[in-house]
């Protein structure tokens, strides 16, 4: 099976609604950093896909028909090239939007207080699959805080450079007819204007709140998916 969806757009884009969304539109299954949570012994297949640029596609897509979020976004022109029919969407929001939602959510990610981090480590002497969680979620934290945001999410000016470079650099790399810049709250119509086929009646399920993410989160670092 080949990937036929290839996301663009950053975390807290609507990437977990465009999951849903081209799920319930059959492009089953749609790969989300979700899916690297719940199976993290797979996290290999993306750090060798950071160090060489490649990786071992057909065995990390199997089952797959499209790939949203981190980790594919990083890496979204090796995945053009190794998927070269496939189509690209680029889920966009307003920064202001945007910058709340990471801020309170994937940046916060994980343990604060010393209460929380003392409890943590005394989860992960006793739980190897959190520690390969773990692992996973510092890899995401890595590529969007260091190396794409370089260290400065929190300098709101120079994060909001980076986000509307994200953008142009997308536009400029992907040729038009195989780009669709995206809003979720524009509901189907767009995306299934783009991908040629009918809307659902159903509205688009609007996913991953801010409010929910810790909750969320709790549950994929136990290897459920939710």
């Amino acid at each position: 099976m080949s990937i036929k969806i290839i996301g663009a757009g950053m975390p807290r884009t609507g990437t977990n609604t465009l999951k849903a969304a081209l799920e319930t539109l059959g492009y089953s299954k749609t790969y989300h950093m979700k899916e690297l949570l719940v199976h993290p012994d797979n996290l290999h297949y993306w750090t060798t896909l950071e160090t060489t640029k490649t990786t071992d596609w057909d065995s990390l897509y199997d089952g797959y028909q499209a790939s949203v979020d981190f980790p594919c976004y990083p890496w979204y022109k090796e995945h053009m090239l190794k998927y070269p029919d496939a189509k690209v969407i680029l889920t966009v929001r307003p920064f202001e939007k945007w910058h709340t939602s990471i801020l309170s959510t994937i940046w916060r990610a994980g343990p604060q207080s010393l209460g929380e981090k003392l409890g943590m480590l005394a989860k992960l002497l006793f739980n190897p699959r959190l520690r390969k969680v773990i692992k996973c979620v510092k890899l995401a934290k890595k590529m969007i805080f260091e190396v794409h945001l370089e260290g400065r999410l929190e300098d709101k000016a120079f994060a909001e450079k980076v986000f509307s470079q994200h953008i142009e650099n997308v536009k400029a790399h992907v040729p038009a007819d195989k780009l669709l810049i995206y809003d979720v709250s524009d509901g189907w119509g767009p995306l299934c204007k783009f991908l040629g086929v009918a809307e659902p009646k159903e509205p688009i399920p609007h996913l991953n709140k801010k409010e929910n993410f810790k909750n969320m989160l709790a549950g994929l670092m136990k290897g459920e998916m939710v």
